[in-house]
């Protein structure tokens, strides 16, 4: 059977395009929310995503529309910028205001979510999630009532945390960006204060998962963001939001590509070899 260099050349560009496959989430700001799901008292004024309003007792959120297809070899980037305003009610160590707001991926449905000391958060599984935690749970948040987080299966006892010097509920738009690589079985979380766009190079949080611990299924995953309030409250806000997935390549599919132009080239050196001594 005779093999054209053309199907070697299908084949490998085939192969070459399913490396590339990715989904996105794009939003400069909320004043178009098609592909989004808005739940409870979630809502959009002026272009910008209000997830609570200033006032006791309330939780929202929101999530993709549709499920983010995701697998055991997908990465994905997530980057945002966010404030809490008109922080009031009762007070904890390091002032008023509560509770604070996850980035969240989970297979529940695209109106999940719960309120107060949760963050909205607490109870959904399967999930994981990055708390931007303003009050001080006591135990579970050892003592610390402005801290950041990454929380598994709707726990806000964190698997692990580190505490943010400046009060972010201070009404100032704090900027952050979530990365999973899943080679290195890394999650990493940054975050700065304002609205400087140049992700910062040391990583204020990490930890290792693997793929087989975060809530991937073949039907893929819904991102967004939950937000809670209590006794304490204030004006959880998500001014933009930014997410891509990355396929990383399986060993034999990346095997077969170089078979594949492997195969192109030794064919083509054949044909060069063959109109040589035919001349």
């Amino acid at each position: 059977m005779t093999i054209k260099p053309t199907t070697f050349l299908t084949s490998a560009l085939l192969l070459s395009s399913q490396l590339a496959s990715a989904a996105a989430l794009d939003f400069n700001d909320f004043s178009n929310t098609t592909g989004l799901q808005l739940n409870g008292a979630a809502t959009v004024t002026g272009g910008i995503l209000r997830l609570t309003p200033a006032t006791n007792n309330q939780s929202g959120s929101v999530f993709s529309s549709d499920r983010i297809m995701l697998d055991a070899n997908t990465s994905f980037s997530s980057m945002f910028q966010f404030r809490i305003t008109n922080s009031g009610g009762n007070r904890d160590t390091d002032g008023i205001g509560a509770d604070g707001l996850v980035f969240v991926m989970q297979t529940m449905s695209n109106t999940a979510g719960t309120i107060g000391g949760g963050m909205g958060y607490k109870g959904l599984s399967p999930s994981f999630g990055v708390e931007f935690d303003t009050w001080n749970n006591s135990g579970w948040d050892d003592n610390n009532g402005n801290h950041v987080g990454i929380d598994l299966n709707g726990d806000i006892n964190s698997v692990t945390q580190v505490a943010v010097p400046t009060r972010m509920n201070n009404g100032n738009v704090w900027s952050a960006w979530v990365d999973y690589n899943s080679v290195s079985d890394s999650m990493e979380v940054r975050l700065i204060e304002g609205t400087e766009e140049a992700r910062p190079e040391v990583a204020l949080l990490s930890y290792t998962i693997s793929s087989t611990a975060l809530p991937i299924t073949e039907n893929g995953a819904f991102f967004g963001f939950t937000a809670g309030t209590g006794g304490a409250y204030g004006a959880h806000e998500i001014l933009n939001w930014s997410l891509e997935t990355h396929q990383v390549a399986e060993p034999t599919t990346l095997a077969l590509l170089g078979i594949g132009f492997a195969g192109l080239a030794a064919t083509r050196r054949r044909q060069l070899k063959t109109r040589s001594v035919a001349a």
